[in-house]
This record gives C-alpha cells, sequence and structure tokens, in this order.
C-alpha cells in the first residue's frame, strides 16, 4: 500500500473532500492531490499533519511515505547483517524478491 492510497482510504472513511482535507491541514490542495496519486511524496511536515489529523501512526504513514523513521534507521545502520536477515526470514516470499 502506499501513502497516497491510504490517505484517499482515510479521507474517504471519513467522507471528506480533498480540497476540505488539504485546508484543514493548511496544505496546498494541488500538492496533496498529486501525493494522493502518488506523484509525489509526501514531506515529514506533510506526513505529521496527516498523522495527527486522522490519529494514525506516524511511522507507519513515515514508512509508506518512503521515509525511515530515525530509530528505525540507527537500528538498520548499527546492525545491518542481523536486520537484513532477519527481515528476510520474516517476510521471505515471491512477493518480496526483486
Amino acid at each position: 500500500m502506499s501513502f497516497g492510497s491510504l490517505l484517499r482510504q482515510l479521507r474517504y472513511s471519513q467522507n471528506i473532500g480533498i480540497k476540505k482535507l488539504a485546508a484543514n491541514l493548511d496544505i496546498d490542495y494541488a500538492y496533496l492531490s498529486r501525493v494522493e496519486n502518488d506523484k509525489l511524496r509526501p514531506s515529514e511536515k506533510v506526513i505529521g499533519k496527516v498523522s495527527e489529523y486522522f490519529k494514525y501512526d506516524r511511522d507507519e504513514l513515515m514508512l509508506l511515505g518512503e521515509k525511515i523513521p530515525e530509530d528505525i534507521k540507527k537500528i538498520l545502520q548499527d546492525n545491518p547483517k542481523e536486520a537484513l536477515s532477519y527481515l528476510r526470514e520474516k517476510f521471505s516470499g515471491d512477493d518480496y524478491k526483486s
């Protein structure tokens, strides 16, 4: 799932139009539309606003927005072999092979 598709899902679940959401988040409508349509990655500031507005886990939104939370980045950098081995073992399968 992408950040944009989750954003659309959250917006629909609250029956709110994209223009109204953009105004509520104090974000340009065109920018939010591009984010929702996966044409643009959201900034960390926008991710924070969306997280707060919808009361949704910020770290999950960060990952969906292709940003890595700082604590996770540190874990990966400090333990690259173990982290890769764990993730590959835990989530092995054809869906994750490149």
